[in-house]
């Protein structure tokens, strides 16, 4: 599998676990009916795992956030950013595990199977993340502005550093660039 495609693959499936998670966090968890006395109705309370469990809407928050941000780091910054979506997972999944303890139902095993499938995007980012591509350097600059006497005396210079992304009005004329002599 191609690097670029790796990384596709593994900020797509922690947005969709993360999603999911955050999903489900936000489903009825549980649902108690309490009496009341005389001609009062029982009343129903519905629990949502965001209730039970309040680490749980945050932290698939934050693994939402980092799985994007996978594509805008390289080097350390990716495995921090990729212990960050790890610990959003493990959030994920005491979240589930936690509600599983407290009620029965469909929606925290969801939460913990999806905070399961975030850690492991993490570590998956933590062993090959390293050899992915980050983002593309195009538009940085890498090597210094023309003068600004170099583009008032060549009108075709002027267009050339429109071209290659360079701002040709950054030094008025008259005004010298830095490092550029005044020749007067």
């Amino acid at each position: 599998m191609s690097p670029r495609r790796a990384l596709t693959i593994a900020v797509l499936a922690g947005m969709a676990a993360a999603g999911l998670g955050l999903y489900a966090a936000t489903r009825v968890w549980t649902t108690v009916s309490r009496d009341r006395p005389g001609p009062l109705p029982a009343e129903v309370v519905d629990t949502t795992g965001g209730q039970l469990a309040p680490w749980a809407i945050p932290a698939a928050v934050v693994a939402v956030a980092g799985s994007v941000a996978l594509v805008a780091c390289t080097g350390w910054a990716r495995r921090i950013v990729a212990v960050c979506v790890g610990l959003a997972g493990l959030g994920l999944t005491a979240a589930g595990g936690y509600g599983l303890s407290q009620a029965a139902g469909i929606w925290p095993v969801v939460t913990t199977v999806a905070g399961l499938a975030v850690l492991a995007v993490a570590a998956w980012t933590l062993r090959d993340g390293s050899a992915w591509p980050g983002m593309s350097g195009r538009y940085d600059r890498t090597e210094a502005a023309p003068s600004s006497a170099a583009l008032a005396d060549d009108p075709a210079a002027l267009w050339d550093a429109l071209d290659k992304g360079e701002d040709p009005t950054a030094f008025s004329i008259g005004q010298t660039a830095p490092g550029e002599e005044c020749a007067r």
